[in-house]
């Protein structure tokens, strides 16, 4: 595989979503990634929409480029083997939590023994060394304990999660991001070392960044809190004959707009003239935009807010992108695989000129259950007798 950590060698204990897609990032980035799956498989492989038993959607969508071997971590004669991958690995990734992965062997400290220079990364609910450390935690139980849930009820009335596992993917990321650092460290001292991500910490930096209002200060200067994201106005508008979103957020904005439809003279008032007081009377600047958009069609807004530099957008469903102009121009879609086993997945986000990552056409499709054994025995140098 190409791309800038071609050569670098991870194995994936992890399951469901916060670790595949943490490697599943690396992946893409070019590492060689063998997933090591219980004799059942990664549950994810039962999840979704699926073509054949073991390959379901879920499963396929995090789960590209990389090496399948089936291991099962709790029968002792597997311990040989496990050594053996630890030794040519660069990192470890899992998502258990600490006691687990120590009863399992492949807690930080028998890991280091093995390879000093390895990364082991843990994905963890909660810091290990707090009270919390022992608990199991899951994306909702974490939306709930980290605030996200009941941001997202401010409006509604009652807490409500996120349709989306965003607690896993935010963590997932910021492992990435942890591990390729750990990584550049051990190549700099010839050193590795153990990196604990927990998911609780990471999403409540995450929900507080723009929402500390008050409480960013010693002593307090009031509750948390962002205005403009809590406002009840704050939501895709109606027109005439759909829905749109429209960001009318700078000054710039507000005096473009309302001179457009003629209300320029707002600006002038105190309530409205600098920053400060326009985020303080925000619920006022968004209900008169709400009910402006009602005023004209779809296409009538878009054409103006467009003319006059506005962050406008339709308002879209998943199934919508499919057929975006945008994303087909810039191949975002891509079918892969041979015959029958062909899928429909996403391109890399991210473009590099000089390490490039792998073009979809060369990218391989997810591993059925212990479809990489060769290849991890191969990577380890491990006999095929090796169990």
């Amino acid at each position: 595989m190409p791309g800038p950590l071609a050569g670098v060698k991870v194995l994936d204990f992890s399951t469901t979503f916060s670790g595949p897609y943490c490697t599943l990032q690396l992946a893409d980035l070019g590492a060689d990634i063998v997933k090591i799956e219980a004799p059942g498989g990664d549950i994810t492989r039962a999840l979704g929409t699926s073509r054949e038993p073991g390959m379901g959607s879920v499963f396929l969508a995090c789960n590209r480029g990389k090496s399948s071997f089936v291991l099962d971590l709790k029968d002792e004669s597997s311990c040989e083997v496990i050594d053996s991958l630890i030794e040519s690995a660069d990192a470890i990734v899992h998502n258990m939590r600490p006691s687990a992965a120590e009863k399992l062997g492949i807690g930080p400290d028998r890991a280091l023994g093995v390879n000093p220079r390895l990364v082991h990364l843990a994905i963890t609910g909660y810091d290990a060394s707090g009270p919390y450390g022992r608990r199991p935690a899951y994306d909702d139980t974490i939306q709930a304990m980290s605030g996200l849930a009941w941001l997202q009820g401010l409006h509604g009335g009652e807490p409500t999660y996120v349709a989306s596992a965003v607690v896993d993917k935010v963590t997932g990321l910021s492992a990435a991001m942890a591990l390729i650092a750990a990584l550049y460290a051990a190549e700099r001292t010839g050193m590795g070392q153990a990196v604990e991500v927990p998911m609780f910490e990471t999403m409540v930096g995450f929900n507080l960044t723009e929402q500390w209002g008050g409480r960013a200060f010693v002593p307090a200067l009031g509750d948390t809190g962002y205005a403009r994201l809590r406002s009840t106005y704050r939501r895709p508008y109606r027109t005439k004959d759909g829905v749109i979103s429209a960001l009318v957020y700078h000054e710039g904005h507000w005096r473009r707009f309302l001179d457009a439809v003629g209300k320029g003279h707002l600006l002038e008032l105190d309530e409205f003239r600098s920053a400060t007081a326009r985020n303080d009377n925000i619920d006022e600047l968004y209900r008169l935009l709400a009910e402006e958009l009602a005023t004209r069609t779809t296409d009538e807004w878009l054409e103006l807010f467009e003319r006059i530099d506005v962050p406008v957008a339709r308002v879209k469903s998943l199934d919508e992108l499919f057929d975006d102009e945008h994303l087909k121009a810039v191949d975002f879609f891509h079918e892969v695989g041979d015959g029958a086993d062909r899928y429909l997945t996403t391109r890399p986000a991210f473009r590099f000129s000089a390490t490039p990552v792998a073009d979809p056409p060369d990218m391989r499709t997810p591993d059925r259950l212990g479809e990489g054994e060769a290849h991890a025995r191969s990577w380890a140098a491990i006999p095929p007798e090796g169990l």
